[in-house]
């Protein structure tokens, strides 16, 4: 029995990696710091009702953050206008707003990544912070130490799912175990729990997701 195999050149996917990290701003999704949304208001002005949010980020170190600089708030890109101490602000459209979850609420515990540089390491994979949808929680559940949690996904976005393949949750790089219809699971160690608010979950509850960027890219060119 013969096969045909059809192969994908990865070369003009891999070139523009370093300068996307440079110039436009890539994460990880290894969350650093779990911080707490603080304060929001209406921006003066904004023409589509935006919202600037104030963050506390007691446990992340912002020494080395400018305005300006991009931050990864639950998996979404935001940019910093004003930053004092631990305490940062960005400003969220009404667009964003519509198609995430977790922004829009004073008390709100939310994943923080800091933009990564050429010079670190790739931990998770590449992240844009541009989700492509929200997802909802089916079930999670203790299986032995760890926690089993799957998620209904969208139509549009599970072709870009894959056994083993990587998906982002709320900003968290997590592998893809299992897929059955238009649900995926993934298993959540104690480390990552402990380090993210994928532990305050529970079903029925929306969340952030971000397929694979390479897996949309080589569909992109296999135009499926």
């Amino acid at each position: 029995m013969s096969h045909c195999y059809q192969f994908v050149d990865a070369y003009p996917i891999i070139r523009v990696i370093p300068e996307l990290i440079e110039h436009i701003g890539m994460f990880t999704g290894i969350i650093q710091a779990v911080g707490e949304i603080k304060q929001i208001r209406s921006i003066q002005g904004y023409s589509d009702n935006g919202l600037s949010l104030e963050i506390t980020a007691e446990e992340m170190d912002l020494s080395d953050v400018m305005t300006g600089d991009s931050i990864a708030v639950n998996g979404v890109c935001l940019t910093v206008r004003t930053l004092t101490g631990n305490l940062f602000t960005v400003d969220v459209s009404q667009e964003t707003l519509s198609c995430t979850q977790g922004l829009d609420q004073v008390g709100m515990h939310v994943n923080l990544e800091k933009a990564m540089r050429l010079s670190d390491r790739l931990d998770g994979h590449l992240v844009s912070g541009h989700v492509d949808a929200t997802g909802r929680v089916v079930r999670f559940e203790p299986i032995g130490e760890s926690f089993k949690l799957i998620i209904q996904a969208p139509q549009s976005i599970l072709r870009y799912l894959a056994h083993k393949g990587s998906i982002t949750v709320n900003g968290v790089s997590l592998t893809v175990n299992q897929i059955e219809d238009n649900e995926f699971s993934v298993n959540l160690i104690p480390h990552t729990l402990a380090m993210t608010n994928l532990k305050e979950l529970s079903p029925g509850m929306a969340v952030n997701l971000e397929t694979d960027m390479l897996a949309r890219y080589v569909a992109r060119l296999l135009n499926i």
